[in-house]
């Protein structure tokens, strides 16, 4: 990250520390048990130092240490921007649920989405970037009303901050099939995603072992002026791969 220090860098399933914790927990509940940084917005930022950073909690619970020990512990996503970029207008708020300040709770846990409208003062240029982490389902990434829900909570949060003329990118983990309804409600807005348009048939890495191969889109509308867009294999940070965008603004 800090070798690349990309304009814009958003990551979503972040955890952040309210209190000094130590550098490893774990979350375990009756599917899984990961064990994951305490606070990897602080890593990423102490990385990004030439940017800054914004966090936007969906929950907040304890996670354990080795010896059982309960820490408190925030999850959510977060966007780190190059510090010169102007963010003139912003909202966060919930793709799916609200603000749980106890755990978790039952699933499907609740889901933040970030907007915001950014101006490069080099350029003038101005573009509304946007993201989210999608509901899960235990039953799968199929179309239910909670993400029929989510896709209206996506056009919301970019009407919000667009202006005319601006182009918008939104990207994140949807926990969507290719085939949603979903797509065709985000082409009413004017958005078309890089992932499935240009070819790219998997979004995971080799630490996802199921068989579905998308797991995150990136969308465009028809004023971002695309340079390249990728999907990169190597590094393999996580379950997912990166998607790297690079365009005019």
């Amino acid at each position: 990250m800090s070798a690349v220090q990309a304009d814009i860098l958003r990551l979503q399933e972040v955890t952040r520390a309210p209190q000094a914790s130590p550098d490893w927990l774990t979350h375990a509940d009756a599917e899984r048990r990961l064990d994951q940084r305490s606070d990897l917005f602080g890593d990423v930022s102490g990385l990004m130092r030439g940017h800054r950073a914004q966090f936007c909690a969906a929950m907040r619970g304890t996670l354990t240490d080795h010896d059982g020990q309960s820490w408190p512990s925030e999850h959510g996503s977060a966007v780190w921007l190059r510090r010169d970029l102007a963010i003139v207008a912003q909202i966060q708020g919930f793709a799916h649920g609200s603000f749980r300040a106890d755990g978790r709770g039952d699933p499907p846990a609740s889901r933040a989405i970030q907007a915001l409208r950014i101006i490069d003062p080099a350029t003038g240029g101005a573009a509304v970037v946007c993201h989210l982490h999608g509901v899960r389902a235990p039953a799968g990434k199929g179309d239910n009303p909670e993400r029929a829900a989510q896709a209206l909570a996506m056009v919301a949060a970019v009407a919000a901050v667009r202006q005319d003329g601006d182009g918008v990118i939104l990207a994140g983990d949807p926990n969507l099939q290719p085939d949603s309804d979903t797509f065709g409600v985000l082409a009413g807005i004017g958005l078309t995603d890089l992932v499935t348009t240009r070819g790219h048939s998997d979004t995971r890495t080799s630490l996802y072992a199921k068989p579905a191969r998308h797991g995150d889109y990136l969308l465009v509308s028809a004023g971002v002026q695309v340079r390249r867009f990728d999907v990169p294999t190597l590094p393999e940070m996580s379950d997912h791969r990166p998607l790297v965008l690079d365009l005019d603004l």
